[in-house]
């Protein structure tokens, strides 16, 4: 059972588009986010899941169509602090940076005043999310000194502390260890499930947003799939929708595979998610 108090969409796209360099990148985009929801976006390379989360965040126009934040435009100053944003290079501070992780995350609350003037109750509010990120321990530790996945759970934290209720995250698990990599997916879907928050991440890992997220997303250049985790396509589905058509009919790759090989090598087949069967 989800624990959420909220249905309200916050998020609406119509018909999207939107140019890089001349090129158009996505195009016809219509998708709908509402409060509480976790929504995954894959897709290959060059497929336009970075520009669609920068044109959300105001920082790419439209060529085409409208996004809607709460009923207001990107850039709007009455959503200012409402949306955060966790971009790949998160975890990658250069090694002069002196600061502390609560120092890091309390750099959140700069879009509204001054470093020195957090308040009494802004300070209690981020020892809160530390403890959500599980970083208590580490608080007054220097940031550079912890690890790629401590480092992702303060960047996560410091979104966090922007009071947003839409975070966007564009592939927040690179170069993060698998156990790490289970243990922020499970934080993301508390923050959902418990704290009312909605995410839109961005992810080449299909096994893993696949196991986690609510809803997903496969974008290339338009949005081919969107619905639940348990319907998402298969490979051969997939390369359905993306246009591909097989090089081999059936009866050919059989006769293939029924040749022997000088090495004795066992040829391993794909199976539908993937996995060598």
């Amino acid at each position: 059972m989800f624990a959420l108090n909220c249905n309200e969409e916050i998020l609406r796209i119509e018909n999207l588009a939107v140019s890089r360099s001349g090129s158009r990148v996505i195009n016809n985009i219509d998708m709908s986010v509402s409060c509480g929801e976790f929504v995954g976006i894959v897709g290959p390379n060059g497929a336009g899941k970075t520009t669609l989360l920068l044109t959300i965040l105001g920082i790419l126009k439209p060529r085409e169509g409208s996004i809607k934040i709460y009923e207001k435009k990107p850039n709007d100053r009455a959503i200012v602090g409402k949306v955060g944003w966790v971009p790949q290079t998160a975890s990658k501070i250069p090694t002069n940076v002196h600061i502390t992780v609560k120092e890091f995350i309390q750099l959140g609350t700069l879009s509204r005043k001054s470093f020195f003037q957090i308040r009494k109750q802004e300070r209690e509010k981020v020892a809160k999310i530390i403890d959500i990120v599980g970083l208590n321990e580490y608080a007054n530790r220097k940031i550079t000194n912890l690890s790629g996945g401590q480092r992702q759970r303060a960047a996560i934290g410091k979104a966090l502390a922007s009071d947003a209720d839409l975070i966007l995250m564009d592939e927040p698990m690179v170069g993060v260890d698998r156990e790490s990599r289970n243990s922020i997916m499970k934080l993301l879907d508390g923050l959902c499930h418990h704290e009312n928050k909605t995410i839109v991440m961005i992810s080449h890992d299909l096994a893993s947003i696949k196991r986690t997220v609510h809803r997903m997303i496969y974008l290339e250049e338009t949005i081919r799939y969107d619905g639940p985790t348990t319907s998402f396509p298969d490979l051969s589905e997939l390369a359905e929708l993306r246009g591909i058509e097989p090089t081999h009919e059936d009866n050919e790759i059989k006769e293939i595979l029924a040749r022997p090989t000088e090495s004795g090598a066992i040829i391993l087949i794909p199976g539908k998610d993937g996995e060598e069967e």
